[in-house]
């Protein structure tokens, strides 16, 4: 069969094509939203040096295990961590069928808007807010309830749903880890069925790699169907020195990467970075009031005080969002 020269030159033409759009990706910024600072320059040797099986820092890809903070980490957390906004909402509509169920000083400051109080309620009362709004649901109604709130809310100060104020340089940087072999794990102090219902379609992590804190549950299998029913109280707070023996009971290797941005952090990055042979422990600083929030030592919510202080003799990446950053969000600066 006689071949077209026409046909010869287009497939050609398609070939080469192919090899320059190949050509192009392999050597594409995987992290285009970080300015070419030296924290981005240490992340990439990070990863570079330990996916590259000629590199004497060389990490089998079983080993590569990350682990992220999310509230002040992947995404922003104030005035108030989220997980507690979306409370305070369901607060006031139970309250509105119900308002006996405001009966201590933290629930009628939530009902009524007033920040300031419930900020300095501290961990006690943010979690009477949660345990008194997230009981009585079955796990699936409860994954229900926060993305239907997800899909609506808005930031008080932004106006932006909450969905959108991820950061875009984290979002980069799980991507380019999972792209390099790693397994990404969020390790957060916030509720693991709140996060569960919306990490995968936000970070692309599936509900088994979330580790968070958990309520007091049962099995009822009184109904039509078995459920896992959502009860009052705290089982398990996933912060501090909680992190690390969540990570050992969930995920049963230590990371060789770690990232957070408060001192409810700090033992993850300390445990993370303690063991055997190539180690990345990061902090995200918030330092930039202009396109986000700025703050560290001071504060209810995301405190940075003991980790600022040792970050550079432990050899921890400090990351200056206002310095180091391109933009914050993935809509926008």
């Amino acid at each position: 069969m006689m071949v077209r020269p026409g046909l010869t030159t287009a497939t050609a033409t398609a070939a080469a094509a192919l090899v320059a759009l190949a050509a192009t990706a392999a050597l594409a910024d995987p992290l285009p939203s970080w300015r070419d600072t030296d924290a981005k320059a240490r992340l990439v040797g990070f990863v570079e040096a330990v996916t590259d099986p000629a590199s004497g820092d060389y990490v089998t890809p079983a080993a590569r295990i990350a682990v992220f903070d999310n509230d002040g980490t992947l995404w922003a957390e104030k005035p108030i961590y989220f997980q507690v906004l979306f409370a305070i909402d369901r607060l006031r509509e139970m309250a509105g069928d119900d308002p006996s169920v405001l009966n201590s000083d933290a629930l009628r400051a939530a009902a009524a808007g007033d920040m300031a109080t419930v900020a300095a309620s501290g961990a006690e009362g943010l979690l009477e807010i949660v345990a008194a709004t997230h009981s009585g649901l079955s796990v699936e109604e409860f994954e229900a309830e926060v993305r239907a709130w997800l899909d609506v809310a808005r930031h008080p100060q932004t106006g932006m749903t909450y969905a959108a104020m991820v950061y875009q340089p984290m979002l980069e940087l799980l991507r380019y880890l999972r792209d390099e072999g790693f397994r990404t794990w969020i390790v957060s102090g916030g509720g693991l069925h709140f996060i569960r219902a919306f990490a995968e379609d936000v970070y692309n992590v599936p509900p088994e790699q979330v580790v968070g804190s958990t309520g007091e549950a049962r099995y009822d299998a009184e109904g039509p169907a078995p459920r896992i029913a959502k009860d009052p109280g705290v089982a398990f707070v996933d912060d501090g020195a909680g992190k690390p023996l969540a990570i050992d009971a969930r995920i049963g290797r230590r990371p060789i990467f770690a990232a957070g941005n408060s001192d409810g952090d700090f033992e993850m990055l300390e445990w993370t970075t303690a063991g055997d042979g190539p180690r990345f422990g990061m902090i995200v600083h918030h330092t930039d009031a202009a396109r986000e929030f700025a703050y560290d030592r001071e504060g209810h919510v995301g405190r940075l005080d003991r980790g600022l202080d040792e970050a550079e003799a432990r050899g921890w990446l400090l990351v200056d969002m206002a310095e180091d950053w391109e933009r914050v969000w993935p809509a926008g600066n």
